[in-house]
């Protein structure tokens, strides 16, 4: 949403008027459900959205009178609307993983998904790999349009006091961002590079920058802490949690290499995200980030510990081939630009209008 309020004001097109719901620099100050919450925060936080989605929004459409809603989260009100909806349906999780939510919550998300989709409802999704698979839970009911993502405009002066806090050199480390959701397989890369460390004898590290899982279900950080405890890892293997955008960006200069193991994603924002900062990217061969890397990473076999361990000995010992994977990856990066991102949506926005 951050990405697309940014590019809309920075790439303005003459024919079209934007109208924000919240100011989106002040409304991402908001921290009141970022973190650990309790049963009642959490309640609390769904009937606010519940309250805004279904009543405050409709309301605002009527005031408006907007030709098209963007609604950036998967869910447009059920209300019956004037205008055409763009409704971004990021991926197909909740029906393909059932096992990593909530029963109630799953259910009651998936119903306010449905209901949402109303008259004049046409789809964004981020890669050829979510359209397929929304379409096989939704059917062929809506249009579908694939629009790549940009990723987050790091604008932030660069914290190096990062580096020296986690005892850190340029290139000594490789690095993954992200919650330790279920399905980003932080385990496997967790065992796969204490095995690295124990086969080449290298004094790099391993940093897992981000928080827990959203849910008890979803939640592999307990895992991996135990693992690196287990592997006597503690070293070697540094989990600094969540940090602010000027340590990340310090992390993404310094690092020697980005390494993505998840077995299922919509997108995969950290791959075009590290490649513009010339880190080499590891990534498993699961189909979305295949076709976000473009053949500028170097994949592995989802799950396969042998493969991934395999992978980064040899980016390790290949200079070549590091400077190779740079210099793609720099290349593929602009693919997913701020500006190419406003222009796919600019395009859709007019496309009916030409239309009619």
């Amino acid at each position: 949403m951050m990405e697309l309020a940014k590019a809309a004001r920075k790439y303005p097109h003459k024919e079209i008027e934007w109208i924000f719901t919240h100011e989106p620099d002040e409304q991402v100050k908001d921290q009141s459900f970022k973190g650990p919450q309790t049963k009642i925060q959490r309640l609390n936080y769904h009937l606010d959205y519940l309250r805004w989605k279904e009543f405050q929004l409709p309301d605002l459409v009527k005031k408006h009178q907007p030709d098209v809603l963007i609604c950036a989260d998967f869910v447009s009100p059920a209300a019956s609307l004037p205008c055409r909806r763009l409704t971004v349906i990021h991926d197909a999780f909740f029906w393909q993983m059932p096992q990593n939510y909530p029963r109630w919550w799953r259910k009651y998300f998936l119903s306010l998904i449905k209901k949402g989709l109303r008259e004049k409802t046409e789809i964004i999704t981020t890669t050829e790999y979510s359209r397929t698979s929304i379409e096989k839970h939704l059917g062929k009911n809506w249009p579908i349009s694939v629009i790549y993502q940009s990723p987050k405009s790091l604008k932030a002066a660069s914290d190096q006091s990062i580096i020296k806090k986690l005892l850190l050199t340029k290139s000594s480390y490789f690095l993954h961002i992200g919650t330790f959701d279920k399905r980003k397989q932080l385990p496997l890369l967790v065992k796969a590079f204490a095995d690295f460390v124990r086969i080449t004898g290298s004094d790099k590290k391993m940093v897992l920058v981000g928080g827990p899982g959203q849910s008890a279900q979803m939640n592999d950080l307990p895992l991996v802490e135990r693992l690196i405890e287990e592997l006597g890892m503690k070293e070697k293997i540094l989990l600094p949690g969540y940090l602010t955008d000027g340590e990340i960006k310090a992390l993404y200069e310094n690092a020697f290499a980005y390494v993505f193991p998840s077995e299922n994603e919509g997108f995969g924002i950290p791959i075009p995200e590290a490649m513009g900062f010339g880190l080499p990217v590891i990534h498993s061969d699961q189909e979305a980030l295949l076709e976000v890397a473009g053949g500028a990473g170097l994949s592995f076999q989802t799950g396969n510990q042998e493969d991934l361990l395999e992978k980064m000995i040899h980016l390790d010992q290949e200079k070549e081939l590091c400077e190779n994977m740079k210099a793609k990856g720099k290349i593929r990066s602009q693919e997913f630009s701020a500006q190419k991102f406003i222009e796919a949506f600019q395009k859709k926005i007019l496309e009916r209008s030409l239309v009619e």
